[in-house]
């Protein structure tokens, strides 16, 4: 559970292992309290909420899980890495842990898989934070259509499982402050999949971008499930993969919510303005 490349100052966690089906999926449980259940998306791993957990885990109880092919946990060539399935695993985790009136941060990828348990199980959401994700169809959206056309081709199954596209060469295209990925954050991201064997998880999701529509439709169709649940949404307005127009449409969906505009950051706020993300988070954990 503890690879050598792994920084343990940086990333100072005991290592836990929930079984889901044959594999086990690594996760992060710091601190007492109410349950903060962090979800990440691609190509990362709980490492990306290192910094939130340590600054809140002395108020709240702290919970990242590493989806089922990423970060520490197993990375089997058969799963099912679709999302819904990762959406699966992910209440099947929360249920197992008899988490209670949980607040979900979700990012990315995240956003549909986290909330997903959000609008099956509202009675037991207490709040919701999102950050730089979407929920809704990309039916229609030339440019994620496109992507998730060529990622599909032969030519994208090399980019990602022989050439580790995604965590080599977009993750940091995404940033804003490209100084922000250091070698050695970059490390971190990298190192999780070193073969291409390992790669099958971000490399279905770059496909799923729109081979999930019916899904996340779905859970557009469901959204008025969280109309009552306080929400906060955090958006680096410099990402280039999601526009200002996503940060719109959920303006629209959660008219309540609070919205803070990280005007310096790109897709990774947890790394680009990780500061900002702490002070909002516990502003927001506390009204």
């Amino acid at each position: 559970m503890r690879p050598a490349w792994l920084d343990r100052t940086a990333y100072p966690f005991d290592a836990h292992s929930f079984t889901t089906g044959q594999h086990q999926m690594h996760y992060v449980d710091e601190g007492t309290g109410n349950p903060i259940v962090f979800v990440h998306g691609t190509p990362t791993w709980s490492f990306l909420w290192r910094r939130m957990i340590l600054a809140l885990r002395g108020e709240h109880r702290c919970v990242a899980p590493d989806h089922l092919g990423f970060g520490l946990s197993d990375k089997p060539e058969t799963a099912d890495y679709t999302p819904a399935a990762h959406a699966q695993r992910l209440e099947e985790f929360i249920e197992h842990l008899g988490l209670r009136d949980v607040t979900l941060v979700v990012h990315d990828f995240g956003g549909p898989i986290g909330l997903s348990y959000a609008v099956r199980h509202p009675e037991n959401v207490k709040r919701v934070v999102v950050m730089n994700s979407w929920l809704w169809s990309n039916a229609g959206n030339r440019s994620v259509e496109g992507a998730s056309w060529l990622l599909r081709s032969p030519l994208g199954r090399v980019m990602y499982l022989r050439l580790n596209l995604s965590p080599q060469v977009l993750l940091k295209t995404a940033f804003a402050d490209k100084g922000k990925l250091t070698p050695d954050v970059h490390r971190h991201y990298l190192a999780p999949f070193p073969t291409p064997a390992t790669r099958r998880a971000p490399w279905i999701l770059a496909r799923e971008l729109s081979g999930s529509n019916d899904w996340y439709a779905s859970l557009w169709e469901a959204r008025g499930a969280l109309a009552e649940i306080p929400a906060l949404v955090l958006w680096g307005t410099k990402d280039p993969l999601f526009p200002l127009a996503h940060l719109a449409r959920w303006q629209t969906a959660l008219p309540h919510a609070r919205i803070e505009r990280l005007e310096r950051a790109g897709h990774f706020v947890q790394e680009e303005a990780p500061d900002e993300v702490i002070a909002a988070l516990r502003s927001f954990l506390t009204s």
